[in-house]
C-alpha cells in the first residue's frame, strides 16, 4: 500500500497534496517559501516564518514559532481516554484526558479542513530509536517543512531489520491552520496536542507549532509503549568510557546534565532521551536539540561550530538589529537576545559532535547518576544510593530554582518532576522506578545521588559547587573507588554520605561541616525534609508501592 493510501485510510485525506521525504536541502527552500502563519502577537496568520542566513542554503534555517507557542504548551496536552487505557496512563496536570467523542469529531474537522483548502502536506518517515529490535516507526505529516526538516534531523532514518512496520507504525497529523473551539471541540485552547494509543495517531491541531513538539509528543509515546516490554525509558544523558563502562545522567534543567555527560575521555550516547532494553542502552534520537539562550560558544565549542553548518534550524533567535535575517552571519546573532522567547532553540544532527557512539547504542550501565542542584545547601555533594532509596529519589526528581532566575523568585524554590521528566511520563511513576531497581540489581549497577549545587549556605550566601569538584566526585564513582569507603549517615536525610574520595577534601563532603551556623543548618536541613515529605504525600508515591526513605 503506498503512502498515500495509508493516509487516506488512517484519516480520509482525499483532497491533498504531499511532499514525501524530501532532503533537508529541498526542505530549506521549502520551509523558505511556503511556511506561513502568525509570529507576532498582533500580526496576520500568513506572515513568513522560515528565513536563511548570509550562508544560504549553506547554513542554518531559522524559524519563528507562534508567540503563544514558544515552548510546548503542557496544558494543552492530551491523550484520549479510551477504556482500554484509561487506568492505566497517568493523567495529570500535564497530560490531561480527552473525551473519545469530542476527539474522534476534532479529528474529522481538522481532516475536512485540509481537504477543503487543498491542503500542501510535508511527509517524512523516520523511526523513534536506532535498535530495529523495538524502534517505533514514526511517520511526520504537517503543513510546515520546517517540522519535516526537524523530524529528519532528530530521528533516525532508513533503519533496516525493523518488522511489522506499517502495523506498528505512529502517525502525527500537524495542522497549524486549524484553529481549535473549545467549547465546540472540548480543548483547553486554539490549540491541542492528542494522543491516541488506539489509533496509533497523534494529533497536533492549532497554533502549537514550536519543533519540540514534535518529539516530544512521540517521546511520550514511546514512554507508554517501551516500559509495556520491560524497556525502561529515560529522559537522561548517557556515555560510554574508555574501557566500554557505561553511565545515564538523570537531571533536570541547570543540574549539569548535558555539561556532565560530554566529556571528552567518554564517548556519548546521547543527551535527552534514552532506552535501556535488554540489548543496553540506546538513543531515541539522532539529533540533539540545545538551548542557545546565553550560549558560551567558549564552554560548547560543539554547538557553537553547529550553528554554521547546513540543515540545522535555530528557532526564535531575532537578526541583528538594523539587518535583515538573510544579511546576517550565524555566528554575530546574539545569543543572549531573549526578546522573542527565553527558550531559543536550536536542532542540529547527532553526528555534529565529534565523539559518538556508533548508531547511538551502548552496553549496559555500571553506574546510574541522579543529579541535583540543591540551592538551599543541604543535600552532600554526593551521596551513594542503595536500591530503594533510588526509587524514591528518582520518583521525586528534585532540584531547585534560585532566586533572580525568574520574576518573583527570591529565595531557593524546590522543584519536583517525578522520573525527573514527568510531564513526558506515561505510565505512573512506580512502572519506571521499578524497572530501574530491577535492571540495576540485574546489571549490578551502582547509583549516586550527585549536587551540583551549594555549599557552605543557601543561594546568595554559600558558593556553588565547582565543575572541577563535581568532575571528581563523578570520576570516582565512574571508577568504582567510591563502592567500597566508609560512609556516614545523614540523620537527617538518610543519605549515606561517603567519607573520603580522591582529590576531594574530606571536609567538604558533609555538608553540615561547610556551614558555620550549625544550628542554621539543622533548621535548613529540616525545611528541605519537610518539602520532600510534602511531595511525597501530595503526589500520592505511597500508593504506588514507593518506600518513604526521608
Amino acid at each position: 500500500m503506498t503512502f498515500q493510501a495509508d493516509l487516506e485510510k488512517l484519516f480520509g485525506l482525499t483532497n491533498v497534496s504531499y511532499n514525501y521525504n524530501l532532503s533537508k536541502e529541498e526542505l530549506f527552500h521549502e520551509a523558505i517559501a511556503n511556511d506561513k502563519g502568525r509570529v507576532r502577537k498582533d500580526g496576520p496568520s500568513d506572515e513568513q516564518k522560515a528565513y536563511a542566513t548570509k550562508l544560504g542554503v549553506r547554513g542554518p534555517l531559522v524559524y519563528y514559532t507562534d508567540p503563544d507557542c514558544t515552548g510546548r504548551r503542557t496544558k494543552d496536552t492530551y491523550a484520549v481516554a479510551w477504556p482500554e487505557i484509561k487506568d492505566d496512563i497517568w493523567f495529570k496536570a500535564d497530560l490531561n484526558q480527552y473525551d473519545p467523542e469530542q476527539y474522534q469529531a476534532l479529528l474529522k474537522r481538522v481532516v475536512d479542513h485540509l481537504n477543503s483548502k487543498k491542503a500542501t502536506l510535508y511527509v517524512q518517515d523516520v523511526f523513534m530509536g536506532s535498535d530495529p529490535d523495538f524502534a517505533v516507526p514514526y511517520r511526520f505529516v504537517g503543513e510546515y517543512a520546517t517540522h519535516a526538516m526537524f523530524a529528519h534531523n532528530m530521528f533516525p532514518k532508513d533503519l533496516m531489520g525493523v518488522q511489522d512496520v506499517a502495523e506498528r507504525r505512529w502517525t502525527m497529523l500537524n495542522v497549524p491552520s486549524f484553529m481549535c473551539e473549545p467549547q465546540r471541540d472540548g480543548s483547553r485552547a486554539e490549540a491541542a496536542v492528542v494522543i491516541d494509543t488506539r489509533n496509533k495517531i497523534c494529533l497536533v491541531a492549532g497554533r502549537a507549532d514550536y519543533c519540540g513538539v514534535v518529539k516530544k509528543t512521540i517521546f511520550t509515546v514511546g514512554n507508554y509503549l517501551l516500559p509495556l516490554d520491560g524497556r525502561l525509558s529515560m529522559h537522561c544523558s548517557a556515555n560510554v568510557g574508555p574501557n566500554g563502562d557505561a553511565a545515564i545522567l538523570f537531571g533536570l534543567s541547570g543540574t549539569g546534565k548535558t555539561t556532565l555527560s560530554a566529556d571528552p575521555e567518554r564517548r556519548l550516547i546521547g543527551d535527552d532521551e534514552t532506552i535501556w532494553s535488554d540489548n543496553g542502552l540506546c538513543n531515541l534520537e539522532d539529533g540533539c536539540y540545545a538551548k542557545l539562550i546565553n550560549l558560551d560558544k567558549d564552554a560548547e565549542p560543539i554547538i557553537a561550530a553547529a550553528l554554521s553548518k547546513p540543515g540545522t534550524i535555530v528557532e526564535n533567535v531575532p537578526p541583528l538589529p538594523g539587518k535583515r535575517m538573510e544579511e546576517c552571519d550565524p555566528q554575530e546573532l546574539d545569543l543572549t537576545d531573549d526578546s522573542i522567547a527565553e527558550n531559543t532553540r536550536f536542532s542540529y544532527p547527532l553526528t555534529a559532535n565529534p565523539n559518538v557512539m556508533p548508531n547511538g547504542r551502548g552496553p549496559h550501565p555500571q553506574t546510574i547518576v541522579l543529579l541535583t542542584a540543591d540551592a538551599f545547601g543541604v543535600l552532600p555533594p554526593i551521596a551513594i544510593l542503595e536500591p530503594k532509596d533510588v526509587m524514591y529519589h528518582f520518583v521525586s526528581g528534585f532540584t531547585s530554582r534560585v532566586a533572580g532566575t525568574e520574576v518573583g523568585i527570591t529565595e531557593p524554590t524546590p522543584t519536583f518532576s517525578a522520573c525527573f521528566g514527568g510531564p513526558f511520563m506515561a505510565h505512573k511513576p512506580n512502572v519506571y522506578a521499578k524497572l530501574l531497581a530491577d535492571k540495576m540489581e540485574h546489571h549490578q549497577a551502582r547509583c549516586i545521588l550527585l549536587n551540583t549545587g551549594w555549599q557552605g549556605g543557601p543561594y546568595g550566601v554559600g558558593k556553588r559547587i565547582s565543575i572541577r569538584m563535581t568532575r571528581a566526585l563523578l570520576n570516582a564513582a565512574l571508577n568504582g573507588e567510591l563502592d567500597h569507603v566508609e560512609t556516614e549517615l545523614h540523620p537527617v536525610l538518610n543519605l549515606k554520605i561517603p567519607k573520603e574520595c580522591p582529590g576531594v577534601p574530606s571536609d567538604m563532603l558533609n555538608p553540615r561541616d561547610t556551614w558555620t551556623d550549625k544550628d542554621a543548618y539543622d533548621a535548613q536541613a529540616a525545611r528541605l525534609r519537610d518539602m520532600f515529605r510534602e511531595n511525597f504525600k501530595a503526589k500520592g508515591f505511597a500508593a504506588f508501592g514507593i518506600e518513604e526513605r526521608i
